[in-house]
């Protein structure tokens, strides 16, 4: 995500600081932490022009889920209107403020893109990362069956749940495989982690990238 935003002209600071936004200790029940973590987050990333992040599930937790957890703290609440303003998905950035659908990448194959949950019902982001998919030379899109059907919850619902959270997951492999797709692409780290685990152990030689490495490595190619 680095590399690519610098390569298209964005002055980048990277606050070395900066550590969880409080979402595994949020959707845990442990909202006391969760506030400890989020006002850390405000502090850190207070005064920037834009925040952007490269996850859906971090960008619901900051722009929608931050509001819960001070719904009793009226100056806090009005602090985070400035901060989601500010505050955006990579693939939304690049399409909705940069407006770029085309990096100028390069890359052979058939790439399909799961739609994970947190980015598309709370952040309603779906068509961006796919005009930047399809704006990549060389490649051809396949829509995935089901793509915005969950992966089977890659967090903290897969440990409590491993039979609800392994069968949804069973499916959603199923169509991944279905799609003929050289490389299956998403925007969250933990429905990728999820599905590529079951990749190992299935043995499904696709190769699964978040949306950044994907968009970097058809601008180096």
């Amino acid at each position: 995500m680095v590399n690519i935003l610098r390569k298209l002209g964005v002055n980048l600071d990277f606050p070395e600081e900066q550590t969880c936004c409080g979402q595994p200790a949020f959707n845990s029940g442990y909202h006391k932490e969760a506030k400890d973590m989020a006002r850390r987050y405000m502090k850190i990333f207070k005064g920037n022009d834009y925040i952007i992040v490269p996850s859906g599930s971090c960008g619901a937790m900051i722009r929608v889920f931050y509001d819960q957890l001070f719904q009793d703290e009226p100056d806090v609440l009005s602090e985070l209107e400035g901060l989601s303003s500010r505050l955006f998905e990579f693939s939304e950035f690049l399409v909705q403020v940069l407006g770029i659908t085309d990096v100028g990448g390069k890359l052979k194959g058939d790439v399909t893109y799961h739609d994970c949950c947190h980015l598309k019902r709370e952040l309603g982001i779906s068509s961006q990362p796919r005009d930047l998919i399809k704006g990549v030379k060389g490649i051809n899109f396949v829509e995935l069956d089901q793509s915005d059907v969950c992966c089977g919850f890659g967090g903290t619902f897969a440990i409590k749940y491993p039979d609800i959270s392994g069968a949804i997951l069973e499916q959603k492999i199923r169509n991944i495989k279905s799609s003929g797709a050289d490389i299956l692409v998403a925007n969250d780290t933990s429905c990728l982690m999820h599905m590529t685990g079951s990749f190992s152990r299935l043995g499904v030689e696709i190769e699964a990238m978040h949306i950044a490495q994907f968009l970097d490595k058809a601008m180096e190619d």
